[in-house]
């Protein structure tokens, strides 16, 4: 059992630096401006847009204890401290998880 997560471990680990390495090493050859690279943020945008709208509809283990109005309107407060602070991120992460956890522990 112990030497197959080891190997899944070193796999996995190979795979990942395999793909950030060719990655660093195509980098310098690809235009910003173009429209594959357009093309490939926009697909990011809308995997990372998809799996968030799942957590939020579809949740699983915990979070899914939590009331889809408490989820709303943390959402939708999360969204307005983003843009109040100047789209940091750093700000309505925190704040998400520290208004849910007192909501979902005091109100409800």
């Amino acid at each position: 059992m112990t030497t197959n997560i080891v190997l899944a471990i070193l796999i996995t680990s190979l795979a990942t630096f395999s793909s950030r390495f060719l990655g660093v090493i195509t980098a310098e050859k690809i235009k910003e401006n173009s429209k594959i690279f357009r093309w490939f943020n926009c697909l990011a945008y809308s995997t990372l847009a998809a799996l968030i709208s799942r957590i939020i509809i579809f949740p699983s283990g915990v979070l899914s204890e939590v009331d889809y109005l408490i989820r709303f309107i943390v959402i939708i407060a999360s969204v307005l401290i983003f843009y109040l602070t100047k789209k940091n991120l750093v700000y309505p992460t925190i704040f998400s998880a520290i208004i849910l956890a007192l909501i979902n522990s005091y109100i409800v």
